[in-house]
C-alpha cells in the first residue's frame, strides 16, 4: 500500500523560525539604518549651510556690508534670500533636512550666540540649524575654548545639537572622527 503525504505548506515550527530570524535581523539593522539616515540629514544640512555661507560671503565681497537686515528664520520671501538669490546662489535652501527653518543673523544681530559686539561688523553673518529636534541646545560661543564647541556624533541625542557657522567658518558642529588611539 502506497500512502502519499500531502505536504503543501510550512509547519508551524518552520514559520516561527523564519519569523525569529527576520526579527533578529531587523533588531540589528534598523538602529544602524536610522543612524545612517540621521547622519545623512546632518551632513546635507551642513552642506546647505556652507552653500548659504558662500553666497553670503560673495554678497559681502561685492557690497562691502549687509544693506538688509535678517534676524532668525529665513523664508523664500525674506530680504536675505532675495538678496543672495539667484545671483550668488541659484536656489537658497530655507529649511534644513529635518524640516526646520535655517536661522540667519546679519551684522550686529549675530550677537545671539554671545559673540561680543566688538567682534561684529556690518559684514558679519551667522547661519545655524538647531538639529533634529528643531530646538536650540543652549550652546554659547566661548572664543577661549574653541575645541569645546565641536562634538562627537556617537549617539542618537547627538543629532539634536546645533550647527552654527559664523562668516563661513564652523563655530559649532560635529567633530571629524579621529583615528583610533588619539
Amino acid at each position: 500500500m502506497n500512502i502519499q503525504k500531502n505536504n503543501k505548506g510550512f509547519t508551524l515550527i518552520e514559520v516561527l523560525i523564519v519569523v525569529a530570524i527576520i526579527g533578529i535581523l531587523a533588531a540589528l539593522l534598523i538602529p544602524n539604518a536610522m543612524t545612517a539616515i540621521q547622519k545623512s540629514k546632518q551632513k546635507s544640512t551642513m552642506k546647505d549651510i556652507l552653500s548659504i555661507a558662500t553666497a553670503a560671503t560673495d554678497y559681502v565681497t561685492d557690497n562691502g556690508e549687509w544693506t538688509i537686515s535678517q534676524t532668525g528664520d529665513i523664508s523664500a520671501s525674506s530680504d536675505f534670500v532675495q538678496a543672495i538669490t539667484p545671483f550668488y546662489i541659484k536656489i537658497c535652501p530655507v529649511v534644513d533636512h529635518w524640516g526646520e527653518f535655517y536661522k540667519v543673523y546679519l551684522g550686529s544681530q549675530a550677537e545671539v550666540r554671545n559673540i561680543q559686539p566688538e567682534n561684529l561688523g556690518p559684514e558679519d553673518f551667522l547661519i545655524e540649524s538647531y538639529g533634529r529636534d528643531g530646538e536650540s541646545d543652549g550652546w554659547i560661543y566661548d572664543p577661549t575654548t574653541p575645541d569645546d564647541d565641536y562634538y562627537t556624533v556617537d549617539n542618537w541625542p547627538s543629532f539634536r545639537l546645533d550647527m552654527v557657522n559664523w562668516n563661513g567658518s564652523w563655530i559649532r558642529a560635529p567633530r571629524v572622527a579621529l583615528p583610533a588611539g588619539n
